[in-house]
């Protein structure tokens, strides 16, 4: 296999194929968009739900904050050491077995009434989660002819800014109205719906042998898997640390702008970037990649120039949501396209570097926040996303490459 060219060519199960150039298996990447979306939740939701959580526990806001990190943690943990475990299992076999995690945690969450229960429930969807994203990326990219891979995989990861920008504010808006419980509840139901829907509509592919060992040292070798893993870190970390503390950091410069209203611009505009995004990844990808991290710069920059202007302020927070809403399918189709038959591998690694990048980030801005004040903030994910940019702008022969050389022969 040219790793250029990361086609699977391991043969699919019974009755299975790629889909024809002309058009996309739409019913099948759809259902990968859903469990995207679930996936985002279980991650994120809890976040929304917090003052309800704690009451409902009896526990302090901080404690119930510790159901976020459960998940994160799980999710981080669980990425390479599952997907080594089960990488000689039929894909879908894979994500049924991660949608019913998905199902029977957030049902144990809806009726528990033990805190320790739920905080175990909430570190195995965790687990559940990590193994969806290093499944997710490949399954859609293997449905498709190479052409026709990144419009697949931004199909596919659409379900995250779905899921950011509509579902977790919708779920923060109906906690104190339905309850908390009712919120988990419809999230295990629907885990039952999409294992239903995938299990007709997606098809089966195998899994490596299983002989094969899980070669890390050997998939970090690879030429371009490093520099995108490391762009990644320098998108992830000054993102969340922005994001983290954006409230704080808006109090302090534009005490009068609404914090639902900027996030709201956020989430419009990253669900209109991953859109653009799909439709010119696989021509321009490099070029989308820079001009993505090189505009976050920008708004960085002008956040620390310009930050008590209530319009800079806008148009920043747009064009960073515009941004970021295409990130995770440029950085997975360029990690993807660089690793080639380690893809699997690869994929893995990038779930680990994303959840340690976005647990350092919250660690990273506390103590920025405590030490030397808020205003730094928008300077240090400067200098982050300078460093990000400088190392994609070299990664032109592997890692970050033309569509010429993404596609040859």
């Amino acid at each position: 296999m040219n790793p250029m060219n990361p086609v699977d060519t391991r043969p699919a199960l019974a009755n299975t194929s790629l889909e024809s150039a002309g058009a996309l298996p739409l019913a099948g990447l759809l259902a990968l968009t859903a469990a995207s979306a679930i996936a985002t939740a279980n991650e994120s939701v809890p976040a929304g739900l917090l003052p309800q959580l704690a009451e409902g526990f009896g526990v302090t806001e901080a404690w119930a904050g510790q159901l976020v990190t459960a998940c994160a943690l799980g999710s981080g943990l669980a990425a390479i050491p599952l997907s080594a475990a089960l990488r000689s299992w039929p894909r879908r076999r894979v994500l049924m077995l991660v949608l019913a995690g998905f199902f029977v945690c957030n049902a144990i969450t809806a009726v528990s009434t033990s805190f320790a229960l739920t905080l175990i429930a909430r570190l195995t969807v965790g687990l559940a989660t990590g193994l969806a994203w290093s499944l997710l990326a490949t399954y859609a990219r293997r449905m498709v002819t190479p052409e026709q891979q990144g419009r697949a995989l931004a199909i596919a990861m659409m379900g995250i800014p779905f899921a950011l920008s509509l579902g977790v504010p919708l779920s923060a808006f109906l906690g104190p109205r339905v309850g908390w419980r009712i919120i988990f509840a419809s999230m295990a139901a629907a885990s039952v719906v999409l294992m239903a829907w995938s299990r007709r509509t997606l098809p089966e592919f195998s899994g490596q042998n299983d002989r094969q060992a899980l070669q890390l040292r050997r998939t970090l070798r690879i030429p371009g898997v490093r520099p995108v893993l490391f762009v990644l870190m320098m998108w992830i970390l000054p993102h969340y640390i922005l994001f983290t503390y954006i409230a704080p950091f808006l109090a302090s410069r534009v005490p009068g702008v609404r914090l639902d209203t900027i996030l709201l611009l956020f989430g419009v505009a990253s669900l209109i970037g991953i859109g653009v995004v799909g439709v010119l990844v696989d021509r321009w990808l490099r070029a989308l990649v820079l001009i993505g991290i090189g505009t976050f710069a920008a708004v960085a920059l002008m956040f620390g120039l310009c930050g008590s202007s209530a319009v800079a302020i806008s148009f920043g927070v747009t064009a960073w949501g515009f941004c970021f809403g295409g990130q995770p399918t440029l950085l997975q189709t360029a990690l993807a396209d660089a690793a080639g038959d380690s893809a699997d591998v690869a994929q893995a690694m990038l779930v680990t570097v994303f959840n340690l990048s976005y647990a350092g980030s919250g660690a990273l801005g506390g103590v920025l926040l405590a030490t030397v004040g808020i205003d730094v903030i928008p300077w240090v994910t400067f200098g982050m996303l300078l460093l990000g940019l400088a190392v994609a702008w070299g990664a032109k022969t592997h890692g970050f490459v033309a569509r010429h050389q993404r596609l040859k022969p």
